[in-house]
């Protein structure tokens, strides 16, 4: 669960910590030759120039890099308290303070200045400790606001949940909340097992998965159940939840089985959705900078946009509505208003009108359409303040479209896994047919096989894709 973000977690840091120290050597150098000489610390006046002492620092930066493995820099912070880490960075940068200056001396580098060298570890191990400081209370900020937290149903209340639901509640920093426990027993749901309660019965979980924001669901069973739970584990794929099971496989049809560990807790996941860890946060670096960039170049656009509903029908300019994001997660979606104040009482009047199969509705010359709307919906000008939603990290540019919450709730099991991706802008059903596609399950399916087979590329592919329909209006209403 946790194994692939600490890899990425290590890589990151160590390229931070590489950028960090070859500052450090840079600035070291730089005040030696511009301060150094003032305060009389040798008897030259200056060290020899940059181009002589960049030879060394692939050497520096190697023993540096070794040190600070040594000395357990690299290990998941999630598992270690602050004093620790500094303690770790300051070990390491003796030691590595002291092997540079060994090896200077064993190969009888006469042109290394000590001062300089003393100045590089000093600033070294000042930037380290910062930069471990900083990302502590960047991550316990975030943790605290819930923007890191993974929400659990735990299924088992044996000994050996017990064990995991306390190894959870020591280790807050890892950003996990168990919501609470399943078990076979009715005699003890409501009951409480180490400060958890039990919510239902194996039976219930369907129930739970559709009224509560659960992101994964973790069996901890003894193994005589293993012929009860497979219904459950399947409708969890179903359903598109990433499944956590301490016992043996079953015979998924489309998810994919990864061993993965919580400190040495050993779990077999079954995934539906995609695992490449570093194209996601590729994906939601690029929604955030792309989002930034468009909402700065169209705001005198958007304005003018503004202003035009405001003076044609009064009332409000933004249309706001709660829509399910990833995993159930209800949002406000921002859209600019195309129809009049009370389109949402009028809706059931129309419902006869429905041009879409299942619970979604369309209709052609919808007369709840305000004057400039019908215009707005065709080039999708109505969707722009979802840039908004993109900057806030509850939509992507792509992805399957926000649902209604009373939409989902008449969805059918297998329909439900299209929230386990954020939701976005555009999607296969936009580039394949938009409004055309008047089947309800033609659209899910079309949804499923863009989380099946999403990659970096794919979104590459249909967002530019996506650029001449909303251009001309193609298949809009």
């Amino acid at each position: 669960m946790l194994k692939e973000h600490q890899a990425v977690y290590t890589r990151v840091l160590i390229i931070a910590d590489l950028l960090l120290i070859t500052s450090a050597f840079l600035l070291g150098h730089y005040l030696r030759n511009h301060w150094g000489f003032l305060l009389e610390f040798e008897s030259v006046s200056r060290t020899y120039p940059l181009s002589k002492y960049i030879t060394l620092l692939p050497y520096m930066l190697a023993i540096w890099m070794i040190t600070l493995a040594a000395a357990g820099a690299y290990q998941p912070l999630r598992v270690q308290n602050l004093l620790v880490v500094l303690l770790d960075i300051t070990r390491a940068a003796l030691m590595a303070t002291l092997l540079f200056g060994s090896l200077a001396y064993l190969l009888k580098l006469q042109y290394v200045s000590r001062i300089m060298v003393s100045m590089v570890s000093f600033f070294a191990w000042s930037f380290l400790c910062v930069e471990r400081v900083v990302m502590f209370q960047i991550l316990r900020s975030l943790r605290k606001k819930g923007f890191l937290t993974r929400y659990l149903l735990l299924i088992g209340t044996g000994s050996r949940a017990a064990s995991f639901i306390k190894m959870v509640h020591n280790h807050p920093e890892w950003g996990l909340k168990i919501v609470g426990l399943v078990d076979e027993d009715p005699r003890l749901k409501w009951q409480t097992i180490e400060g958890q309660k039990v919510l239902g019965l194996l039976s219930d979980i369907p129930h739970l998965l559709e009224e509560l924001v659960i992101d994964e669901v973790v069996f901890v069973v003894p193994r005589g159940w293993l012929g009860k739970i497979e219904d459950s584990i399947l409708y969890c794929e179903q359903l598109g939840k990433r499944v956590s099971i301490a016992v043996d496989l079953f015979n998924v049809k489309f998810a994919k089985a990864v061993q993965r560990e919580i400190h040495h807790f050993p779990l077999l996941t079954f995934e539906t959705t995609s695992d490449h860890l570093w194209q996601l946060i590729v994906k939601r670096v690029l929604d955030t900078v792309l989002s930034a960039v468009a909402i700065a170049v169209l705001l005198p656009f958007l304005a003018i946009v503004a202003l035009l509903i405001k003076f044609s029908s009064g009332g409000p300019i933004l249309f706001k509505q709660a829509r399910c994001g990833l995993n159930g997660r209800i949002f406000t979606v921002y859209k600019f208003r195309t129809m009049v104040v009370d389109a949402e009482k009028k809706l059931e009047a129309l419902r006869q009108h429905n041009e879409m199969s299942g619970p979604a509705f369309k209709m052609t010359n919808d007369p709840r359409i305000i004057k400039y709307g019908k215009w707005m919906r065709k080039f999708s000008i109505d969707e722009l303040p979802q840039l908004f939603n993109i900057l806030e990290g509850n939509m992507s540019f792509v992805g399957p479209r926000p649902p209604i919450p009373a939409e989902v709730k008449r969805y059918e099991p297998w329909q439900r896994r299209r929230l386990s991706m954020r939701p976005g802008l555009t999607c296969l059903w936009q580039v394949q047919g938009r409004n055309k596609i008047v089947k309800f399950d033609e659209w899910m399916k079309l949804d499923l096989e863009y989380i099946d087979n999403w990659s970096l590329w794919l979104d590459l592919r249909l967002f530019l894709q996506t650029i001449p329909i909303v251009i001309f209006g193609i298949g809009a209403k």
